[in-house]
This record gives C-alpha cells, sequence and structure tokens, in this order.
C-alpha cells in the first residue's frame, strides 16, 4: 500500500485546523490525521505553575524526532503508538491511540514545516494564513472554551511567546509551501484537495 502525507501548517487561529476537519469529516476513515500538538514534550518533573510558562511555540517544545519515527513507520506498513496531549494540565497524558498505516496521512500543526527533516516526509505541502486580529480573537475563544484558560493567561502567552515565535519560525515557512491558502474556509482550495484525495485514494489502492 501506498502511503501519501499531507501537511498542513499555519500560525495559530489560520485556520488550519477549520481546513483539515473539513477534509476529514468528507473522507472519515478513509484518512488519518496526526496533530503535532500531541508530540509537545512530557513535563512530569515540572509543576504546573512552570509549565504554563513554557515556550509552546518553540520547535523545541516539541518531540518531533518521534514524530518523524512514527511517519517512517505508517508508511512503512507498521501501527503506530501516537501521544495525547492534556491541554488543561499543559502536559503530555500517560494516554497513547493507535493508528493503523493509511492511504492518506495528514499532519496539522503550526511549525511543521520548519524542520526540513519533516517536511521532506511529505508529498504535499499547505500553508494557511489569516490575518493576525482572526488568528487571536480566534486563539482566544478556542482556549478559553476547548482548554479551560483565562484571558490574562492566554494575552501574556501570545505577547511573550506565541507572536514573536509566530514571525521567526511559523510566517517563514509558508515560502516553503507547495499551496498557500487565505482561508480555511477557502472552498475553491476545499474542492481541489478533495478532488485530489479521492485521486491519491483510488491511485494507492
Amino acid at each position: 500500500m501506498k502511503t501519501t502525507i499531507i501537511g498542513i501548517a499555519g500560525g495559530t487561529g489560520s485556520g488550519k485546523s477549520t481546513f483539515t476537519n473539513r477534509l476529514k469529516k468528507y473522507f472519515g476513515d478513509k484518512i488519518t490525521v496526526i496533530y503535532h500538538d500531541n508530540y509537545y514534550k512530557q513535563h512530569d518533573d515540572i509543576p504546573f505553575e512552570q509549565r504554563q510558562r513554557i515556550n509552546y511555540d518553540h520547535p523545541d517544545s516539541l518531540e518531533t524526532d518521534l514524530l518523524i519515527e512514527h511517519l517512517k513507520a505508517l508508511r512503512a506498513g507498521k501501527s503506530i503508538k501516537c501521544p495525547v496531549y492534556d491541554f488543561a494540565n499543559h502536559n503530555r497524558s500517560n494516554k497513547t491511540v493507535t493508528i493503523e498505516p493509511s492511504r492518506v496521512i495528514i499532519v496539522e500543526g503550526i511549525l511543521i514545516l520548519q524542520d526540513e527533516r519533516l517536511r521532506n516526509i511529505f508529498d504535499i505541502k499547505i500553508f494557511v494564513e489569516a490575518d493576525a486580529d482572526e488568528r487571536i480573537l480566534r486563539r482566544v475563544v478556542r482556549d478559553m472554551q476547548e482548554r479551560g484558560r483565562d484571558l490574562d493567561n492566554i494575552i501574556e502567552q501570545y505577547l511573550a511567546t506565541v507572536k514573536p515565535m509566530h514571525y521567526l519560525y511559523v510566517e517563514p515557512t509558508k515560502n516553503v509551501a507547495d499551496i498557500v491558502l487565505n482561508s480555511g474556509l477557502n472552498d475553491v482550495a476545499f474542492d481541489i484537495m478533495k478532488t485530489k484525495i479521492a485521486a491519491l485514494l483510488q491511485e494507492n489502492a
């Protein structure tokens, strides 16, 4: 079985998750989605208050080596034990999820195009961009509703790490993308990718 791996990157709140989720909803179990966020490093040795202050937007905060190892295993037809991250506790949980090989794998995350080794694994590289004001507003809503965080903490983290890291590590990677989208709700781009993935599923069968 041939495996095609698609990387979908973009800044926080850019719409990359929206675009990824639209594809997953359309294709269902025919495709697999892996989130780079689940590969944040484990910090059992650090108190919660210190874990809150870790720079999660820096490449060093992620165990990208493990993600690369897992993608190579999936491409070789082997299953993996994907880690599960607990955002409320700012730490990797003790749970894992078994992921089986599939014909099309989407990898989503803000920094997936930053590491050349990871970038070279992707057959298709997509970058989703959005206005900075829209991105921060979406992040505030998401972090408060889905991750149980308060507004002051979100603002502090955004100004201290999210914003500077975006311009240093995330934004430049759109130059290495095959496709740059202006919105996760771009219907033309969605139709193009839908057609492409459908063809890949048939071709890789």
